[in-house]
This record gives structure tokens, sequence and C-alpha cells, in this order.
């Protein structure tokens, strides 16, 4: 929002939320309609406007993709600063701009005749249309854009749009919606001269023109430099016909300089060039990959979940993962999705964040939770994570922790197959499981004296049990294997506070895995405490109950470019086992965590306390 909003600064559909698109959906389906029945009124300009549409929506999401991954990899970085999850919030709505061309367009092709029956191609419109952008528009855009950094417009309209300083592609079409009719007269003045006047448009003009727009926008937006030098060396006047990523970044850091829209030429001659331009570009453009000193290796959960990846949608990606309705419309992707994640090779960088002196990458095996529940899909994921391992010590990373499934038990003995297969591995890997013990621990209530065990025995689980045993803590399993279990793995004395109780539910606190049923549940007393050990959640079946995250901490707010949710946590909440890596490279400790081996529990949440890590808190059903 503007910092003092002026009038047409809200869109008029936004209380319809997600069903804006039904503002469309009748002309849409009445365009389809009238190609179906082959009816004498229909025309190609009325049924391509719903799928440009589209096309324009696909064509902005694969820039913010790339544009993720890129930052992520840190090369050709320009501006070296922190998105948050404001910035996100409000850039949300990118796609208003596409509902209200194609509302425009619909309206023109019903109000004018000529445009209705343009033709499908000719190129003389389409050099005719690039001419006048060059002369007028870009003309026009530069002195209406030097306009709205006056005062009065800047505070009222524009101001939302430098509210991100750090762009995004999509950042390019974040404006109120007063300053977007302005752009669309602007870009109009082209369609409408070919169309109304010359009579030499053509759909494909208007098409190629409109992606034009779009594709210059989003470059000009990314926050790296994409442009290579020997593009300006080749055709030296390029330099005034095309802007790059880092002339219009200087906008966005120094705010009256570089006005032009994408042809700095305006900015040459009225002087307005920042004089920095040329270093800044050639600055970003040596700019190397990040060598980060901590790495958290995850990997997908749900098919759904790829598109809950910061490189995925933002907006879903900002929000902790749960299954959406609309999702289910996008099965076609979704399948390509995951076709292509068991095709893929190696593991990909999805963030990179700064905290403190250190720099921390996350890494993602492109495999789902169900191949890691797949016997025949051990070693060739196994294998996977062994490259990144490897990968990691070629790059000079300090640390590298396991999370989720990549350290299970039963499925690389906690990570211990990797050191035993390269024993002179310098980086150190942590399975995390000290600070996940000391987090679940610190959850429990001051003053509780039984707590009641249920779920899958982990080295998570074995170490929480044994700790509270040896506080005097009584802990009661309510199965008797995992009783048995649990009681070979304590000392005689603190084996004498772990009771077997298979009608027990009166507890409390809970200790709860994943694999906690419906109807063990239904057993627990009004207000119990659902407290995971485990690497995924439960699922919550009690309204009258309080169930904790998974074991996790909220990161500090110096811990930079967090603007995506972790899995199903809740903003700037981050799991234990990620922290740990971090604190770990912070603290500068030379020794692994995995297999057996168990990291000093208090220890590493006083370091993680330290550091500004705080436990997340109770969580209502």
């Amino acid at each position: 929002m503007a910092s003092t909003p002026g009038i047409l600064t809200h869109w008029p559909w936004e209380p319809l939320g997600n069903f804006k698109y039904v503002l469309v959906a009748p002309f849409a389906v009445h365009s389809l309609y009238l190609f179906a029945v082959g009816a004498e009124d229909w025309n190609l300009t009325y049924l391509l406007t719903f799928p440009f549409m589209l096309w324009r929506m696909i064509h902005n999401q694969l820039w913010i993709s790339y544009s993720r991954y890129r930052t992520a990899k840190g090369n050709n970085l320009i501006v070296d600063r922190s998105i948050d999850f404001e910035q996100v919030d409000r850039e949300r709505n990118w796609d208003d701009q596409i509902l209200l061309m194609g509302i425009l367009f619909y309206a023109v092709h019903w109000g004018v005749d000529v445009v209705a029956k343009i033709p499908f191609w000719r190129a003389d419109g389409l050099l005719l249309t690039f001419l006048i952008h060059i002369g007028p528009v870009e003309f026009l855009y530069y002195w209406f854009h030097r306009a709205l950094h006056h005062h009065y417009l800047y505070s009222r309209y524009h101001s939302h749009h430098h509210s991100s300083i750090v762009t995004e592609p999509i950042t390019s079409v974040i404006h109120p919606f007063g300053e977007h009719i302005v752009y669309f007269i602007l870009f109009a003045i082209p369609m409408v001269i070919t169309a109304l006047i010359t009579r030499t448009g053509s759909i494909v003009s208007v098409s190629i023109y409109v992606t034009y727009i779009d594709l210059m926008n989003n470059m000009g937006h990314c926050n790296f430099e994409v442009i290579p030098k020997w593009a300006f060396t080749v055709f030296p006047p390029l330099k005034y016909l095309m802007y790059t990523p880092s002339f219009h970044s200087l906008h966005h850091t120094q705010f009256r300089t570089n006005y032009s829209l994408f042809m700095p030429f305006y900015d040459y001659i009225y002087g307005t060039m920042d004089k920095s331009t040329d270093t800044l570009y050639e600055t970003s453009l040596k700019k190397p990959e990040d060598v980060p000193e901590a790495v958290h290796l995850t990997h997908l959960t749900t098919p759904e979940s790829v598109y809950q990846l910061r490189l995925g949608f933002a907006g879903l990606a900002s929000k902790p993962l749960t299954s959406k309705w609309y999702l289910w419309l996008m099965w076609p992707v979704t399948l390509w999705s995951m076709i292509s994640a068991w095709i893929y090779g190696r593991t990909f960088i999805i963030e990179r964040n700064t905290f403190k002196k250190i720099k921390a990458q996350s890494w993602v095996v492109p495999r789902y939770r169900i191949h890691y529940r797949l016997q025949w899909q051990r070693e060739a994921i196994n294998k996977l994570i062994e490259e990144a391992i490897l990968e990691a010590e070629e790059k000079g990373i300090k640390v590298m922790s396991l999370g989720l499934l990549n350290q299970g038990e039963h499925f690389n003995r906690n990570g211990e197959i990797y050191l035993e297969r390269h024993p002179k591995l310098k980086m150190k890997v942590i399975d995390g499981s000290s600070l996940a013990v000391a987090v679940v621990l610190n959850s429990i209530p001051v003053g509780t004296s039984q707590v009641l065990f249920r779920g899958c025995l982990s080295k998570v689980a074995y170490s929480v049990v044994s700790a509270l045993c040896h506080k005097g803590i009584q802990v009661t399993s309510i199965k008797k294997a995992e009783y048995e279990k649990l009681k070979k793995s304590l000392t005689t004395q603190d084996s004498s506070n772990l009771a077997l109780s298979e009608k027990g539910y009166n507890q409390k606190v809970w200790l709860v895995g994943e694999d906690l049923t419906e109807i063990e549940q239904s057993k627990a007393s009004k207000g119990t405490i659902m407290i995971p050990f485990s690497q995924f959640p439960p699922k919550k079946t009690r309204k009258d109950c309080f169930y904790l995250n998974t074991p996790s901490l909220v990161a500090p707010k110096s811990f930079g470019n967090l603007h995506a949710c972790e899995n199903w946590l809740p903003r700037r909440v981050i799991s234990a086992w990620r922290v740990a890596g971090i604190v770990h490279a912070l603290e500068g400790w030379n020794v692994h965590e995995c297999g057996d081996r168990v990291f000093d529990v208090d220890k590493i949440w006083e370091a993680s306390l330290q550091h500004g890590f705080r436990p997340s808190g109770l969580i209502p059903a």
C-alpha cells in the first residue's frame, strides 16, 4: 500500500479474492461454445483472449521460478538484501493486471466491430507497433514516470511499487489500480493506431507486443544480471534500446535516476542516467556463485508440495503446506512435475539465507516421500544424497544437515553410511537429532511429572525418553513392543521411571509420532498437549487439544531472505534439524552427528538461544 493511498488505489474486484476470475468466465465459456457449435458469429479474437491470459500467467510464473532459482545460487546478484513475507503478500495480486487486460479486451471486442475482425497476421502492423512503441510510448512513459516521483503522486501511488527495494520479476506489475489504468492507456496506443487508424493490426502483433512488455518487465526486475556483455560489444547502440536488470535496480535504490521504460535513450537525453549504471552492470556480471557455510538437505513430500517450494507459487510458499482444492485442477502439471523429479538426477537449490557471519542454502532431493518408503528406491536415493554430500565437500561447505527422511535410521542409519564410505570427509554431516531432542524436552511444561509416549521409535525418541526417565519423569508406553525396546535402551535406575499401561490415556502431556491414530487421539482428555518428536506431524483430529509443531524454532528477525514456509511450519519457524546445521556452522564445532552419535543436548540448546532462536509455542488444533 502507498504511504498515503489515493483514489483508485484498490482493485475493484478485491473483495472477490480468488474468485475474481468469475468476471471473465462467462466470456471464456461463451467463446468456446460459439466455436464448438460452429456459430456464424464466432471469431478467433474472441476465442483466443482467455488462452492468451493463461499464456501470460504461465510466462510470468516461469520468470518468477527462474529468478528465485538464480537468486538462490547468488551468481550475478545485484542487490544482496533480503526479501520478506511482507513483500510476498504485497505482490500476491500480480495477476490482477492480466485480469484487467482480459476484461478490457473482451469489452473492446464487443464494442468495436473492427477489432473483432482483425486478421490473424500482418507483418506491416507488427513493424508499426514497435515503431510507435519506440516513439510515443517510451517518451510518454518517461515523463509520466518522472511525474510519479513527484511527492504528491509518489506518496499516493508509486511508493507502493517502490516498497520493494529488492525486486523480483513480478514486482514490475505491482501498482495501484489507478496507475495501471494509465499504463494500459499508454500500451494501448500502438494497438489502437494499428487496429483503428492504419487498419494493419493483427492478432499476432497484439500477442507479440504484450508478450514483449511482459518479457521486458520481468527481465528488468530480476535481481540478477542476465544480459551478457558481448551483446553490447557486438551491437553498441543496444545500450540505448534495451535496459538491463542492473539499470532498473538502480532506479529502485536511488529513486530519481533511470526513469525509462525499456529503452534508456531518454535518460541519456534528459540527463537522468545514473552514473554508476555501467559499473554496477559489470560488477554484477562478475559476481560468482555463493559458497555457503551451511546447507540443509531436504526433499519433496506430497505431490502438491512442489507448488509450495520457494521456486513454485510465491503465495503458496509463504503459507504452511496444506491441501488446496484448486490444486486438483492442476493435476497434469503435478504429474509432469513428478515425472520430471523422477528423471532429474541431482539435487537443486531452493533457498538462500544469510544470518550473522554465515550464508546458508537449502537443497532439495528430487524425490517424494513415497519414494523413500519404497525398498527398491533406497539405493538410488542414497546415491543422490551421497552425491550432494560430495558436491558440498568439493565446494568447501562446512556443514550439511540432513532433513526429513534423508537421515532415517532404517534408510541410512541416520547418515552413518556416508561417513563410512567417506571417512576423510572434511565437511561435517549433521542429523540434527540433539537439537530436536532439546526442543521436545523444553516443550514439556514445567512441573510435568508424567508423560504418555506413543510413536515409532527413532534416535530422537530413544534420546527423549532416556532424558525424561533420567530426570525422574515417568514415561508411560501403551504398546508392549515399544515398551520392551525402550526398556532395553535404559539403565536399570532410569528404567524404573518407564511404565507400561495399555489402557492408560490420562496423562496431560503426550509425546507422539506421525503414526498417532485417530482412535488413540479420541481417548485423550480435554486440554491434552500433543508434542511431536517425529519429522512429520500427526494428523490433528481433536479441537479441544493442543498440538505443538514438529521440533522447530522461530528464526530471529535478522535471519535474512526467509519468505517461504518450511513445509507445514508457520512463517519464520524452521525445523530443529535445519537450525542444528546453522548453529554448528556458527559455532565452528568440528564434529559429525550421525549414526549413534548424539551431540550435547544442553550445549546446542543454549547455543541456539544465544543466537536468537526461540521456541515456537503451542498451536491449537
